[in-house]
This record gives structure tokens, sequence and C-alpha cells, in this order.
């Protein structure tokens, strides 16, 4: 269900990575959430460092979207970059695993399909 590697780069060096990687696989980073600084300023000390990017293919969401739109709960895609010890993790929940959730087994082929791209956007980025 999770899909996860380590990485020596730095939290900069894999958002960059990210961003290059979604590009050069169609994909797009539609937002970034940086849950140390939001926790900041909610007034929240968190000493963690921890980024979320929320990555979509709109033609294959669209596909999705069109066979059921409750499965826009699990939309967009989310990869996690967060420190674990020295070093960074970078982790997804497998859209496989999602998928299966909704029982659409129609929907299998896509999201094997995206589950290989953000793989490979994640090993890339590491």
């Amino acid at each position: 269900m999770l899909f996860e590697v380590a990485s020596t780069k730095s939290l900069d060096e894999i958002g960059r990575g990210l961003e290059e990687a979604a590009a050069r696989h169609k994909f797009g980073i539609i937002a970034t959430h940086d849950l140390k600084e939001t926790m900041k300023n909610k007034g929240v000390d968190f000493a963690g460092e921890c980024r979320i990017y929320e990555v979509c293919n709109p033609h294959q969401a669209k596909k999705v979207l069109e066979t059921d739109g409750s499965i826009s709960t699990a939309l967009p895609c989310r990869i996690s970059v967060y420190r674990a010890g020295e070093h960074y993790r970078i982790a997804t929940l497998l859209p496989t695993a999602l998928m299966g959730m909704f029982g659409k087994p129609e929907l299998e082929p896509v999201a094997r399909e995206v589950e290989a791209v953000i793989k490979a956007m994640i090993e890339e980025a590491a």
C-alpha cells in the first residue's frame, strides 16, 4: 500500500527533482504543502520537516472521475518527503491500493499506469 524510497539529497534538491520528473512524465505538481511552515503559521512548533506534493495527470484524472466522481476523494495523488533521521524518505500511497477501495476493477489499468509513473518520479527524485 505504501511505496517509499530513501534519499541522501536535501529537501530542496528532492523538490526540484520531483518537479523535473513530473514534467518529464507529463504530470504537474499542482500544490506543495510545507507542513513545518503551515504549522508555524498556526502557532504550532513542529521540529520535523515534511513537504507534500500534490501531483496530477489531467488525462488520467478525467478517466477516473468520469467513471466515479467519488474517487475525487483520493485525488490528486500525493507524494510526501519527510526527514527520517539524517536523511529523507519519499513516499506515496499506491494508486492501485487506493483505487481498489472503490470497487471499480475497470480502473485498475489506469491505476497501474499512474502508479508506474509515480514510482519512477520518486526514484528519479531520490
